[in-house]
């Protein structure tokens, strides 16, 4: 966290290694985890010391300058070779989220398009880790600022609900649902938010207020099962999520127990908004169904720091880590480049934003 500003970093490059916030200890304790190693990245990408769709895709880029700099060799070619079995690597750990996935074809692209030295190519690739990670900050506050225009006119002050984290810890800061949030918090238009709890991991319940109570904007955590009660008495006027990869035709994958919530959303006419960069949108996948699903350790539904809340055994234990919302149920995607209806996101390559 930079002091000055309250604003939340999750990743950091200092004195020549990358700095995570550890968001397995959060809200316990703010700590963080200083990477030197490419198999070291992996491993925090893969165990959710960072996590987040565009904070992983950030991770991963470093990552992948970290493995460059392993690379013991001159010589260009057995070097790219190398540098393919690192992104081989990183690409193994989160299946789900495409970020991870266009950061480590952004950074190959930039190694095999440079010419000179393999220092030269070295030096190319943490430049275009910083340059990600700079660009997604912008990215993120555009995010927050086009949702705030896409947000209900009434009334003044909004009430909206959140699942997962898709704050500052889940990007290069900011955030994508949650800079909408903060967008509307700045603006003086927003009420408070309700944020999921998330099972089985409890990121809302951890992050996301975690996030919100740093920075004073009101904040109310339920239980995954109370959105539904909370939607008939009035109490939400907008849903704002974040997705880990949409499909070209608008169906996106986030945080399990979305799907559920964006059929709550419809059957009570809440609008339901889905909150996250280009970069998220695999738009060589027509629909949702092509979207890889992480399953996860079921140890993270019956265990919870030492407490154990089910039998570890006798029982069958299934952990989607992520669903998909279909495109019908979605109001609206917001990007950088504006906000648009899921049939139309092919526009949003070209910068052209609803009217």
């Amino acid at each position: 966290m930079n002091p000055a500003n309250n604003q939340v970093y999750p990743v950091i490059w200092h004195n020549n290694a990358v700095s995570l916030i550890d968001q397995t200890r959060i809200p316990n304790e703010y700590a963080f985890v200083e990477i030197h190693r490419s198999e070291d990245m992996a491993r925090a990408i893969k165990t959710m010391i960072v996590r987040g769709a565009p904070a992983i895709g950030i991770a991963a880029a470093y990552g992948m300058y970290l493995g460059a700099r392993e690379i013991e060799t001159d010589n260009r070619d057995r070097f790219l070779q190398q540098l393919e079995k690192v992104a081989e690597m990183l690409r193994a750990t989160r299946p789900t989220a495409v970020n991870l996935f266009w950061a480590i074809s952004r950074t190959l692209k930039v190694a095999y398009e440079t010419l000179g030295t393999v220092e030269d190519l070295r030096k190319v690739l943490l430049q275009t880790a910083q340059d990600i990670q700079i660009e997604d900050l912008q990215t993120c506050r555009a995010i927050g600022d086009n949702g705030l225009k896409a947000l209900p006119a009434n009334p003044e002050k909004l009430t909206l609900l959140t699942h997962c984290n898709a704050g500052a810890l889940a990007t290069g800061g900011y955030g994508t649902a949650l800079g909408v949030v903060r967008s509307a918090w700045r603006e003086g238009r927003l009420n408070k938010l309700f944020a999921d709890e998330t099972r089985p991991r409890l990121q809302g319940a951890k992050l996301t207020t975690w996030e919100c109570a740093q920075e004073g904007i009101p904040v109310t955590l339920i239980t995954d099962s109370m959105a539904a009660h909370c939607m008939k008495q009035g109490l939400i006027h907008a849903v704002v999520v974040g997705a880990d990869r949409i499909a070209a035709n608008g169906d996106a994958a986030n945080k399990i127990g979305t799907y559920s919530l964006a059929l709550v959303s419809q059957a009570h006419n809440v609008p339901f908004f889905v909150a996250a960069p280009i970069s998220t949108i695999d738009f060589e996948l027509a629909d949702g169904s092509g979207i890889p699903i992480e399953e996860r350790d079921p140890m993270e539904m019956y265990q919870v720091g030492d407490t154990m809340l089910t039998p570890a055994s006798g029982v069958e234990y299934y952990n989607p880590s992520f669903d998909v919302t279909p495109a019908d149920l979605i109001t609206a995607i917001i990007t950088e480049n504006g906000v648009y209806p899921p049939g139309e996101l092919a526009l949003s390559r070209q910068r052209r934003t609803l009217a």
